[in-house]
């Protein structure tokens, strides 16, 4: 929990490993460092979030919160059957078939945004990619699905950054503070958003939850503002850190970013190991409701138990050498989204988004290079950059697209 083990939590995941897949951390307390515990306890229905009344156990005056309310109000924070009704309405908007067609407006903005570090970079000049490209990309798609005007979106990065404050294992009442004023400015916002759709339906995923919430008791007041807050927060915070994660490690790589340069093909695989090798959501929490038995450790019923996602990316039973970066690895199933039942809604289009990104920055800026230190956020469940300096270079000249290189080694990623 210090500032240090959260800038770099991966020797302390190692130090706890050494003690067992499950520790027992306190009278009702337990950690999971394991890959093969931590997917099964996520979908094992006997494990939950934490509901309203073990809210009112362990965080009394919560209530009064506007930040923990909205999070509580939302799927991310609710058990079947109100979870599962929620993610119904929502899961329209992510099928494969419209996150497929999705590419052709990620592809055209990741562009715009490198045609901008390029303009910004003149001279050798540093820029902050994660204000530059790592923070407006995600949240100009997540802003176009949820029909929020382009003029509105640079209001949302300081709003989203106050309010995940209230995700932390531990937060002050100064934090939470800070958490509050996020909350509120959001709910502010989506307010006048519901009752401007409410005028003037468009096509948009804000219109289709207003619409079931007018339609009938699917979702509450609370509940439409609430999901419409953590749809638009969701949809850009993990992704903004995996694109700042994932090019240090590829810049840290850089046969491996060359590969991926002269391959984009390769993105899939490339996507998915950054993804294990640092994610960007490192913790999620679990609240029991029958005893079990995990990592040779028995768990009673009303156990809080920490899920280490980052810890458990990096469990060598399952993936061999986990620190070293390697997109070649057979069957790489990184945990970063979660499992179960509140497997990230959102995750084929983070997926996307990434898998477009890498290869595009790559191939036009293949002189980008990290410039002076980047900034850490001191945070531990979301794990990335508060700043990225980088130096984008001389444009690429156009080259045609290869295959995937002959008799690489290694299976198909």
């Amino acid at each position: 929990m210090s500032p240090a083990g959260r800038v770099d939590p991966y020797p302390t995941y190692e130090r706890l490993r050494a003690h067992g897949p499950v520790v027992q951390a306190g009278p009702v307390f337990y950690a999971v460092t394991g890959y093969a515990e931590a997917d099964a306890i996520l979908r094992d229905a006997r494990f939950g979030v934490m509901d309203d009344g073990l809210r009112d156990q362990f965080m009394p005056g919560w209530r009064e919160s506007p930040a923990v309310l909205s999070i509580s109000r939302s799927m991310l924070r609710t058990n079947p059957p109100d979870h599962s009704r929620m993610r119904r309405l929502a899961a329209g908007a992510f099928t494969p078939r419209r996150i497929a067609a999705m590419r052709g407006v990620v592809e055209a903005q990741a562009d715009a945004l490198v045609d901008a570090m390029l303009a910004g970079g003149r001279g050798g000049a540093p820029v902050d990619f994660m204000a530059e490209f790592a923070y407006p990309l995600p949240v100009g798609v997540i802003c176009a699905l949820l029909g929020v005007p382009a003029a509105d979106r640079p209001l949302f990065r300081r709003w989203a950054t106050d309010l995940t404050g209230v995700l932390e294992p531990e937060i002050t009442m100064d934090e939470l503070a800070v958490a509050d004023r996020g909350a509120a400015e959001l709910r502010a916002y989506f307010t006048e958003l519901v009752a401007a759709r409410r005028r003037a339906p468009a096509d948009d995923l804000t219109t289709a939850l207003v619409q079931a919430h007018d339609g009938g008791d699917r979702l509450t007041g609370d509940e439409l503002l609430a999901n419409l807050i953590v749809l638009l927060v969701a949809g850009f915070e993990t992704t903004t850190n995996l694109l700042g994660n994932g090019l240090v490690a590829l810049l840290e790589h850089p046969a491996a970013a060359a590969t991926l340069r002269e391959h984009p093909d390769l993105a899939p695989a490339y996507v998915d190991e950054l993804l294990r090798f640092d994610s960007p959501v490192q913790l999620t929490s679990r609240m029991s409701t029958a005893p079990s038995r995990y990592g040779g450790v028995d768990l009673p019923a009303e156990s809080w138990v920490i899920v280490m996602l980052g810890a458990a990316n990096r469990d060598p039973r399952r993936y061999p050498e986990p620190g070293r970066f390697d997109p070649w690895r057979p069957q790489i199933h990184p945990l970063s989204f979660g499992a179960g039942p509140h497997y990230c809604l959102g995750a084929a289009l983070a997926r996307l988004e990434a898998q477009v990104a890498f290869p595009l920055l790559l191939r036009r800026l293949p002189e980008l290079a990290v410039a002076g230190t980047p900034e850490r956020r001191v945070r531990l469940t979301l794990r990335g950059y508060a700043t990225l300096p980088v130096t984008p270079g001389r444009e690429a000249a156009p080259v045609t697209v290869a295959g995937t290189p002959p008799g690489a080694a290694g299976p198909t990623p």
